[in-house]
């Protein structure tokens, strides 16, 4: 179970480049696919996703604790990433209702999609040498833009979404990350086992493409702040496409 590569397939490399390839070609089919498909059984399939990406979840913190770090207990694999809020808000979508259900729908279709965007174009730490943990993190990011597709034909049908609840959201998921970063840094005093949940740690700089050149330059502080920012402006830039989408299908119906 813990067999690995004899050599780590490359960012851009032949294989990274068809694993894109794929998730491309099947989000562009389930884009289809979904738009004929009743809102009953998008919201089904988001808690079946989510739940089976919950129980993928408990299998990698196994694994990694085996195979990865020898035993040991590391927080960097801590299930509060931000491509991990995609499991859990999939998951509880049946059972939420009105504004928090929208606010759901609508961080699924926006920030869950920038995150898997980000991590599959530069996949970083998930080029693991362990073969099933590397497909393990490229199936569950593939998971999330699927996800993110339902989310948007379920929005696309209702009333005028709001993206500042969702927005909210992520702040106070980021809220909490920051939390475990400084409470698993003063339980552990080790860089090595620590978290860096949102990739916003406090305690050096990020290693995120850009990123870390802005951190190196105005300060970790500052970045994050920059980061978070981003996040919030790409995911409305999503968002506005989505509801765009969706007022001119409406106008199509009544045409």
């Amino acid at each position: 179970m813990g067999a690995e590569f004899t050599q780590i397939p490359p960012a851009f490399g032949a294989v990274h480049i068809a694993i894109l390839a794929a998730v491309a070609a099947i989000c562009t089919a389930l884009w289809f696919v979904f738009k004929r498909t009743s809102d009953k059984k998008l919201i089904r399939l988001l808690f079946i996703l989510g739940a089976s990406m919950i129980l993928a979840e408990a299998w990698k913190q196994w694994f990694t604790v085996k195979y990865v770090f020898g035993g040991t207990y590391s927080a960097w694999f801590f299930p509060w990433q931000l491509c991990s809020m995609a499991m859990y808000c999939s998951a509880a979508v049946p059972f939420l209702r009105g504004k928090a259900r929208e606010t759901a729908l609508v961080f699924l279709a926006s920030f869950s999609l920038v995150a898997a965007a980000a991590a599959l174009v530069f996949p970083g730490d998930m080029l693991r040498p362990q073969i099933l943990l590397f497909c393990h993190s490229f199936l569950y990011h593939g998971i999330m833009a699927a996800e993110s597709i339902a989310a948007m034909r379920l929005l696309m049908r209702g009333k005028k979404p709001a993206f500042l609840p969702a927005a909210g959201l992520f702040l106070a998921m980021a809220a909490v990350a920051e939390a475990i970063n400084v409470g698993f840094h003063a339980a552990f005093g080790d860089l090595s086992r620590e978290p860096n949940m949102f990739n916003i740690t406090p305690y050096y700089p990020t290693t995120q493409p850009v990123f870390h050149e802005i951190a190196v330059k105005l300060g970790v502080i500052p970045e994050i702040i920059i980061y978070l920012a981003v996040i919030i402006l790409l995911s409305f830039g999503v968002f506005a496409a989505v509801r765009a989408a969706g007022r001119r299908s409406a106008d199509r119906s009544k045409a």
